[in-house]
């Protein structure tokens, strides 16, 4: 079939406006999209302008209102087929003939499925993500789609809620260079390239906060908490070009996102000044209403325009009120013409005025390419982490016959986790599938599924266990447990899982368990029952693979934590780089289990902590072991004393004490001791991926722009404050000995 060719007379917008230049500042921005915009606003009725603004679903009569000019954008419609219908209709019968956006939720992968973005963090490797989001936008792009809803920049402390499979985890500074490295890898050198896609920066702002893990709740953030914890991310994002970003579902100080006109022009436009375009969360305009903020939709479509949205994602609050509200003043066509004129410079930027439609031959040709697949299994290799390794059990490269247990063994579907909506099953390549390459496999699931409760088939484990060499459970979570809407209280290994893992170890069989989830569950338990763990987190269409070559031995484990994993989901939020309390555990408190009968009241040690888990967590973020073994030098600085705009050089002496060539994540953390206000514990501020050979050892430097060691202060002012910090050097974020600078 031949692509559409565009009818250029039956639009009024002339030739002038369908030559898109790519060369231009950052990212190849069209320079000129800005001027191509007016001029074609100029030519716009109100109607056609709030057509723009109006962005709608798949199966909402789309061929009538593009026909008619009233949409936009267009969201989940995949087939190349139904989208170049849906967009001849906008080019060619409407007035104007301005094509639509298709946009998609592509969040780690559209046809090949990556981990998950938190296992994507998980690799400390901001290069694969890059080269992840690439591949994402090449599949999708030629397909048709333009636009993704990605990356999810939400700082999330809290394992309860689902969507931390969503982002990269508890710290700002990775969730900064992980967000950075999508959007490259989406929008690529040149935005108007037709592989590449605009990126959504999300969800704008605080989301990840939301009170008890449960999806969609309030949120209780301070304005510093804010400025030096939860935009970080999104700043770092918007300085690096992307196009678009979307508002939250949340409130901040009684306040929701979408009507929010101090995150979104004070601080969004007139602070940063970004220039890109801003779109509601699904019916987020229209949630104001339930949230007690607007009275109907009317209202809430006023309030978001005011507070300086641009697209309305399915409230239809634009399409049905603007122009009464236009006629009342409520709203003026200056901030109309301003959201216009950010969607039609994107349009423009990514050149669907010159090439709307989908060549539908070479739609399929994209999918699953080799080069593809190759990137997500590196990916998935990366993102496993070792939590226990009891003895080496692992690698098992003397076993000739293992068992294969759990209902995440040869689970396809489960294996692509959360928000995977165009990933293919049959494409997946299964643990089991890849496992039966490298060893004599006895197969026997166990369970079912995830939540499975029945354990009528642990008699034939227990018998095949005793006839191999070693067993490999594979435990976790389906892919529904995660996710937007997927809050759990309870953060243990659901149905029998854990049942099924001890029955294998009461066999003496060495046990090695797999987990895919997508959050850090509460394992505690789990590790008692087997002598090695693995957790990745769902790891896409080729995480069998690489699970099987990390397992057998073809490659070391080198994934670290991008979440503290809790003992306990009552320690819940948790996360490294809090701030301290004037009365810190310090190791010496008694537990319940020793707590004596009629114990005084202040006999226990008044400090913070739980009595029943104590104070730390299972395991710290940036943890994760390795086949080999490393040891750390004492950090060295090129200089102890610094001025407010220098450099603090610092580096340290790895040394691979092991007998395999392995990767390790070598980690910076500061602490700024004394504060106008309190301030962490611990931060993140460089890590490097270092691989070394047995008995190879290498100095690993590190430079840091004082001014990068900035926070809110107690006069909300971004400031390096002067004093003294402690800096570590280490492989997680409680290891290490600190050595002390001072900042003048």
């Amino acid at each position: 079939m031949k692509t559409y060719m565009r009818n250029i007379a039956l639009a009024c917008c002339a030739a002038a406006f369908c030559t898109v230049s790519c060369s231009g500042p950052s990212g190849g921005r069209d320079a000129d999209a800005g001027k191509k915009a007016d001029e074609l606003l100029a030519r716009m009725t109100l109607r056609e302008k709030i057509g723009q603004m109006n962005q709608v679903s798949g199966g909402y009569g789309l061929m009538d209102m593009a026909a008619k000019g009233e949409v936009g954008s267009i969201l989940n419609c995949v087939d190349p087929v139904e989208i170049n219908a849906v967009q001849k209709a906008a080019v060619e019968q409407s007035r104007l003939g301005i094509p639509l956006l298709v946009s998609r939720d592509v969040i780690h992968g559209f046809r090949t499925i990556f981990p998950i973005p938190l296992g994507q963090a998980a690799t400390f490797d901001p290069a694969i993500v890059e080269r992840g989001a690439r591949v994402a936008a090449v599949e999708a792009s030629a397909s048709g789609i333009r636009w993704t809803f990605s990356p999810m920049l939400d700082v999330a402390r809290d394992p309860r809620w689902g969507r931390v499979a969503e982002g990269s985890g508890e710290d700002p500074y990775l969730a900064s260079l992980m967000g950075e490295a999508m959007v490259r890898g989406y929008q690529g050198d040149s935005l108007c390239s037709r592989s590449s896609i605009a990126a959504c920066i999300k969800h704008f702002a605080g989301y990840g906060a939301a009170e008890g893990g449960r999806d969609y709740n309030s949120t209780m953030i301070s304005e510093r908490s804010l400025r030096n914890t939860y935009l970080p991310p999104f700043k770092a994002c918007a300085d690096a070009g992307a196009a678009t970003l979307m508002t939250s579902f949340n409130e901040i100080d009684g306040v929701p996102s979408t009507g929010n006109r101090w995150l979104l022009k004070d601080i969004l436009r007139d602070e940063w000044g970004w220039e890109g375009m801003v779109v509601t969360d699904w019916n987020s305009a229209g949630e104001m209403i339930a949230h007690g903020f607007s009275r109907d939709l009317e209202h809430s479509a006023e309030q978001a325009l005011n507070a300086g949205v641009d697209m309305d994602m399915m409230s239809f609050g634009f399409i049905s009120h603007m122009e009464k509200l236009v006629a009342e003043g409520r709203v003026s066509e200056d901030d109309i013409d301003r959201a216009v004129r950010n969607i039609l410079k994107l349009k423009f930027e990514l050149g669907l005025f010159d090439s709307p439609y989908v060549d539908v031959e070479a739609s399929a040709a994209a999918d699953y390419a080799p080069e593809h697949l190759e990137a997500a299994y590196q990916c998935a290799l990366e993102s496993a982490v070792l939590l226990k390794n009891e003895g080496s059990v692992l690698p098992l490269d003397n076993a000739g016959t293992v068992l294969v247990t759990g209902p995440l063994a040869d689970a396809p579907y489960e294996q692509m986790g959360t928000w995977a909506f165009d990933g293919q099953k049959e494409h997946v390549v299964t643990p089991l599938a890849a496992l039966r390459s490298r060893y004599d496999v006895i197969w026997e699931p166990g369970l079912e599924y995830s939540r499975d409760t029945d354990k009528s088939s642990f008699a034939r484990v227990r018998a095949a266990a005793a006839k191999a060499d070693a067993a490999i459970v594979f435990v976790g979570e389906e892919a529904i447990l995660s996710g937007e809407a997927h809050s759990l209280s309870d953060l243990c290994m659901q149905g029998s899982q854990s049942e099924l893992l001890r029955a294998v170890h009461e066999s003496g069989k060495p046990v090695v368990a797999v987990v895919m989830a997508g959050r850090p569950l509460t394992i505690e338990r789990d590790l008692e029952n087997c002598d090695a763990m693995l957790y990745a987190f769902h790891p896409g269409t080729m995480g069998g693979p690489a699970l099987a070559d990390l397992i057998s031995g073809k490659a070391s484990p080198s994934g670290k934590l991008p979440m503290t994993m809790l003992r306990h989901a009552g320690q819940a939020p948790f996360y490294y780089n809090h701030n301290n309390t004037g009365r810190p555990c310090n190791g010496t408190e008694t537990l319940l289990a020793d707590i004596p009968v009629g114990a005084g009241q202040t006999s226990l040690g008044c400090t913070s902590y739980y009595l029943d888990t104590g104070y730390g967590p299972l395991f710290p973020f940036g943890y994760g072991l390795s086949y080999a073994s490393f040891s750390y030098g004492k950090p060295e600085l090129e200089s102890f004393s610094l001025e407010r705009d220098g450099i603090l050089r610092a580096s340290v002496r790895l040394e691979n004490t092991g007998d395999m060539t392995a990767t390790e994540v070598v980690q910076l953390y500061v602490q700024d001791i004394v504060g106008s206000v309190v301030r962490p514990v611990k931060e993140l501020r460089r890590f490097e991926r270092v691989t070394l050979a047995p008995g190879e050892s290498r100095a690993v430097g590190f430079e840091l722009p004082v001014s990068e060691l900035a926070f809110w202060n107690a006069e909300m002012e971004h400031v390096v404050e002067p004093g003294d910090f402690r800096l570590w050097i280490a492989g997680d974020s409680a290891s290490g000995e600190p050595v002390l600078f001072t900042v003048r």
